[in-house]
C-alpha cells in the first residue's frame, strides 16, 4: 500500500473487516499490517509452543561407582551411561571412596578414564576426574545435542510405526514364534534330566 495516513489506514481495514496490526513500532514511519489478529495471535502461539516442543532441557544424569567394582556391575554401569549419552544427556560419575580406600584415589582415577575410554565414540570428557571430599567425580558430555537424540529417537519409532503398519500379520507371528521357543526349552530340560 506505501504509506498512508493513519485514518486512511483504519478507513481500509474497516472496508476489507480486518485489523490494523503495527508490526514494527520503532520504524519511521511505523510499519502496520491489514490482518485478522485473532488468527495471527493463534499462529503466533502454535509457533511458540513448537519451539517449546523442540526445546531441549539439560539433564545431568548421575551414575556412582565404587573402586572395587566387580567387572559385570562395570559392564551394567557402563550401558546406563552408554544409554544416558545416546539419548543426548550429560553424565556425572562419581566413585566413593570408603575407609582405606581414600588412601588410594589411583583406583578411582584408573577406573574413570577406563570408563572414559570406553564410551569415548559417544562422549566426552567435559570435567576431568578431581577428588572431591570422599567422592572423586567426572562428568562426560554427550557428543551429539539433545535435540538430534530426540530427533532420531522419534524417526526410529516412526519407522517402527511404519513398519507394523505394513506387516501387521510378521509381527504377531515373530512374538508367537518367539513364545514357542520359550515354552519348548523347559520341555526340553526337563526330557535330559
Amino acid at each position: 500500500m506505501g504509506i498512508v495516513p493513519l485514518a486512511k489506514a483504519l478507513e481500509l481495514a474497516q472496508e476489507y473487516d480486518l485489523d490494523l496490526v503495527e508490526v514494527a513500532a520503532n520504524a519511521r514511519p511505523p510499519v502496520c499490517k491489514l490482518m485478522d489478529y485473532g488468527k495471527f495471535k493463534y499462529e503466533s502461539a502454535m509457533k511458540a509452543r513448537e519451539a517449546r516442543k523442540n526445546q531441549a532441557h539439560t539433564v545431568i544424569k548421575e551414575m556412582k561407582l565404587r573402586p572395587k567394582i566387580d567387572p559385570h556391575d562395570y559392564d551394567t554401569k557402563k550401558g546406563h551411561v552408554v544409554r544416558f549419552l545416546k539419548q543426548g544427556d550429560k553424565v556425572k560419575i562419581t566413585i566413593m571412596f570408603r575407609g582405606r580406600e581414600q588412601s588410594r584415589p589411583e583406583l578411582g582415577y584408573r577406573l574413570l578414564q577406563r570408563l572414559a575410554e570406553d564410551v569415548q565414540d559417544l562422549g566426552f570428557v567435559e570435567s576431568n576426574p578431581k577428588q572431591d571430599g570422599r567422592n572423586m567425580i567426572m562428568v562426560l558430555g554427550p557428543h551429539k545435542k539433545k535435540t538430534e537424540a530426540m530427533a532420531e529417537a522419534r524417526q526410529a519409532q516412526e519407522a517402527r510405526k511404519a513398519e507394523a503398519k505394513a506387516n501387521p500379520g510378521k509381527s504377531q507371528n515373530a512374538a508367537e514364534s518367539e513364545n514357542a521357543v520359550e515354552t519348548e526349552a523347559p520341555a526340553e530340560a526337563s526330557a535330559e534330566a
